[in-house]
């Protein structure tokens, strides 16, 4: 194998890749790339044997052939390359040796033979669909702050990607939720998805989807399966496990029955919420809510530290109403508002509060209260 290729071009593609390897693993061929060179390109592809990223870029490829080394360290290497650089890049099969060179720089790096390297099963898509990255952009930004880290309820690990019944008609929907708050976003309906399967996408492959989805006039094709999905473009490929268990019934923690609303600036709701926090060095930081006539009291009251109160024009016709939230999950909540009002929908102190951005009803955000 012998090939050239432009260091930008280089690094793009094995920066995806080097993503994916865990750092950690005990079977040494999984912290490998596999580069093949054939015709006028290269691939470079790497897996955790749940995901598996395969990207091609153009080359000068003198002699075809594959091989694997080191992701991390070739990224390295290659990220600390001069701008501009024309690499080269062959293998010595002989001596194992994989030998990169760009101007004065010359490396030789271990390399693994790649008939080690795993193969993710084939798996036969029931349904392909062609979007636009800035609706599945949309989707996974909105929902995925809300994703539960809680290894016991693997089941909450991902993102809820269906088809759903909502009010403009059917739409493809991603719902995220860890038990303390819920995120719940729609988008029109892809051609070709109507018979999609409900999946929940892993965490680990949400960030790294979300990747690809940078330019807004990309096309992703995705394809899902009972047991994977893949999301492409021209030059990568992205194929997932889906997490196999069953997502709760989302619908009956959705508040439909509270009436006492708030409509606030969004950017100014989450920056009082920062400042009074600030008091605070508990995780929980406790933020007391006091609505009355067009008024909002934000308060944190920290023994050990001190205490700090911040009021707010707000417009609010109701009765009055104390209620307490954790300040992380009220700033996350108000930082996925893209219109300037966010409306606050309560019931009483101790029922979930509903959120909405403006007059838009395509996402929508539930946060459980607490105490204070």
């Amino acid at each position: 194998m012998k090939f050239s290729i432009e260091r930008a071009a280089l690094l793009d593609a094995v920066n995806q890749a080097q993503a994916v390897v865990e750092r950690r693993n005990t079977i040494p061929i999984l912290a490998n790339v596999l580069m093949q060179a054939e015709g006028d390109g290269v691939s470079f592809k790497a897996t955790d044997l749940d995901i598996e990223v395969i990207d091609r870029t153009v080359a000068q490829v003198e002699r075809a052939g594959a091989t694997t080394v080191s992701a991390v360290l070739f990224h390295e290497i290659v990220r600390k390359l001069p701008d501009g650089a024309l690499v080269q890049i062959s293998e010595d099969a002989a001596q194992g040796r994989l030998e990169v060179t760009a101007g004065r720089s010359h490396f030789s790096l271990a390399t693994l033979s790649k008939d080690d390297f795993p193969v993710m099963a084939s798996s036969d898509y029931s349904v392909t669909f062609s979007c636009e990255a800035k609706l599945l952009r949309r989707l996974f930004d909105k929902t995925r702050f809300a994703i539960s880290t809680e290894e016991t309820r693997y089941y909450l690990n991902g993102v809820y990607m269906h088809v759903a019944e909502a009010e403009g008609g059917r739409s493809l929907r991603a719902v995220a939720t860890d038990g303390h708050r819920l995120a719940r976003v729609d988008a029109a309906l892809p051609d070709g998805a109507e018979d999609m399967p409900g999946v929940i996408v892993p965490r680990k492959t949400v960030d790294q989807v979300r990747k690809l989805l940078s330019d807004d006039d990309t096309k992703i094709e995705v394809s899902v399966s009972e047991t994977k999905i893949r999301f492409a473009t021209p030059q990568i490929t992205l194929t997932s496990k889906v997490i196999d268990g069953t997502f709760p019934d989302y619908a009956r923690v959705i508040p439909m029955g509270n009436t006492r609303e708030m409509k606030v600036d969004a950017k100014d709701f989450a920056k009082a919420v920062d400042r009074v926090a600030t008091v605070s060095s508990e995780r929980s930081r406790a933020v007391k809510l006091v609505l009355d006539e067009d008024r909002l009291t934000l308060s944190v009251n920290a023994p050990d530290s001190g205490a700090a109160e911040e009021e707010l024009a707000v417009a609010y016709a109701d009765e009055k109403l104390e209620i307490g939230f954790n300040a992380k999950y009220l700033q996350e909540i108000a930082a996925q508002v893209d219109h300037e009002m966010a409306v606050f929908l309560f019931n009483n102190a101790g029922d979930p509060t509903l959120m909405r951005e403006g007059d838009d009803q395509s996402a929508v955000y539930v946060v459980m209260p607490m105490r204070v």
